[in-house]
């Protein structure tokens, strides 16, 4: 008959004392009977199986006559428990027995009372019994023969006394199902597993230990329970798998290798465990991909994704932290990363231009040293609002090429006509690089700017910061110096500049300090550096037309 799994637990079915008593004939003066007398002093609640004939069994007793005196004892505890009790006479005693009478131990005819517990019974024909206590509501895969797996236990005998655990060791225990590697009752016991799937596996002594036991802790002829809770499962054929959980409608471009991804995580084992989280650090992981920088299973997993697309990553052992783990990831686990892309860029990237309007006049373009004044939105690339002069209520002002914007920027105002509308997407290595600006854009960030053009003042030919507008006088010192006395300082010569400026003589430079434009002008006459400039001096720089510098 093979052992029933319904109801039963470790302990709940052998703790069985029985108190036998038996004889050859009545005694006389004794009165004892010479049928078999059983006196049951405790059953348990649950006892789904009793002993049969040929059913292997395991017991412990104390042998003892009518009058108390031991005869034999193969009890390693005090006997005097609850249990069953019962009287068995024995007209022949059994062959295990004889040697006692041969030594005189056991007189003939002898009443024996023996006081037993029953801690295993058995079956040849009992096969592994399963009984599964709790499953997830989930379970997408199951173990098979070959696969690896990691798992938690307690070992105990039928009675309920532990043998071992992994739990006391405070490590899973890790090997492969079906190829030899455990006891055969545990190779067939694991098969159909979920991950975070409960059950208790009880094995028949000829598919565990055997007669010998382990010759440590589990002796021969034992029936083994495990409880045990499968924390993670995994083929050395498997490859990662991709889940998509979200992924934007407009996707315009898909990672490959090369690019730069930021990303934000969490890590779990597949019990799910957290061992990580970039959410928690308040800061993206930074990565290129397909180039060996993360563990292989991700450099893999993370191919192919939108900016802004959600998607899990399992990842086996041996395309994650093999063997031997990392930190607190233990040796051989699967991972699952639940992974939510910001954005990524490749170093060979351009900016990004979109012309969203532009007014029916747009023949004049900004171009460099002209003087602009614009609006903008500044964010990154899931929307994260970065700054804004709306906001602020006030145009940002720059002059074109002069450095005054990232790269990036600088680029995307170029040929722009007043009222037109843009969006700019600038890659980091033209933006703010990998530092960022501290507590403002994160590093590696690509920007997006959404712009309009108010107003541009054309800016001077390259090289200049001051032009006539006409021709030039050719008494210019002589109008310049006005006390005549042949010397010119700074107060004469930025007066006079000003004043030409004024009539739309002139023109410095737009975006710029004037009084530093003029005061660098005069150091520039002012050969030997005197602070005054003479005659001698005094030169005029020709230019096209009617472009003339001092």
């Amino acid at each position: 008959m093979a052992i029933g799994a319904q109801g039963w637990r470790p302990g709940s079915l052998l703790l069985l004392l029985l108190w036998v008593t038996g004889q050859a004939a009545p005694v006389a003066g004794l009165g004892v009977s010479s049928e078999l007398q059983i006196e049951r002093r405790f059953v348990p609640e649950e006892c789904p199986r009793t002993v049969r004939s040929g059913d292997f069994v395991r017991y412990h007793y104390v042998g003892t006559f009518l009058d108390g005196q031991k005869f034999d004892s193969r009890y390693p505890v005090s006997p005097h428990s609850p249990g069953i009790s019962s009287s068995l006479p024995l007209p022949h005693p059994p062959p295990s027995f004889l040697p006692l009478e041969v030594a005189g131990v056991i007189p003939p005819n002898s009443v024996l009372h023996f006081d037993v517990l029953l801690m295993d019974i058995w079956n040849s024909e009992d096969q592994v019994q399963i009984e599964t206590y709790f499953k997830p509501p989930s379970c997408p895969r199951t173990i098979q023969v070959s696969d690896f797996v990691r798992y938690h236990y307690n070992g105990t005998f039928l009675d309920g006394t532990l043998f071992d655990s992994s739990h006391n060791r405070m490590k899973t225990y890790d090997t492969y199902v079906g190829i030899g590697w455990l006891i055969p009752g545990m190779d067939k016991g694991l098969l159909g597993m979920c991950v975070g799937e409960k059950r208790i596996i009880t094995i028949p002594p000829f598919l565990a230990y055997g007669e010998e036991g382990d010759g440590k802790d589990i002796p021969g002829q034992a029936s083994l329970v495990f409880d045990v809770a499968l924390l993670d499962l995994h083929n050395p054929k498997d490859s990662i798998s991709i889940e998509n959980k979200e992924v934007p409608e407009n996707c315009e471009r898909r990672s490959q290798s090369g690019d730069f991804l930021r990303y934000h995580y969490n890590g779990t084992l597949l019990d799910g465990t957290l061992f990580d989280s970039s959410y928690s650090r308040n800061h993206t992981f930074d990565t290129y991909i397909g180039q060996g920088y993360v563990i292989p299973g991700m450099d893999e997993g993370l191919l192919g994704v939108c900016i802004g697309e959600r998607r899990r990553i399992v990842v086996p052992p041996h395309l994650g932290y093999g063997e031997e783990g990392r930190g607190n990831i233990p040796g051989s686990a699967v991972l699952v990363f639940d992974i939510h892309v910001i954005d990524f860029h490749n170093p060979s990237d351009s900016i990004s231009i979109t012309s969203h309007y532009k007014p029916p006049d747009c023949s004049v373009l900004s171009k460099k040293g002209d003087y602009l004044k614009y609006h903008y939105n500044a964010s990154l690339l899931d929307g994260t609002l970065l700054d804004s002069t709306w906001n602020l209520g006030k145009t940002y002002n720059i002059v074109l090429g002069s450095g005054q914007v990232v790269l990036g920027m600088d680029m995307g105002l170029r040929e722009m006509c007043v009222g037109e509308k843009r969006t700019v997407i600038i890659p980091p290595h033209l933006g703010y690089g990998e530092a960022g600006v501290d507590g403002e854009v994160p590093g590696s960030a690509v920007l997006v700017f959404d712009i309009e053009l108010l107003e541009l003042v054309s800016g001077l030919p390259e090289g200049y910061m001051f032009i006539w507008n006409g021709e030039v006088s050719p008494n210019l010192f002589e109008e310049i110096d006005k006390d005549g006395n042949g010397e010119v300082l700074l107060e004469e010569f930025s007066e006079y500049i000003h004043a030409q400026v004024a009539t739309g003589k002139g023109k410095l430079a737009p975006g710029f300090n004037a009084e530093m434009i003029v005061k660098n002008m005069f150091t520039n006459q002012d050969r030997n550096g005197d602070g005054k400039v003479t005659a001698e001096e005094f030169k005029l720089k020709d230019q096209e037309a009617k472009h003339d510098e001092l």
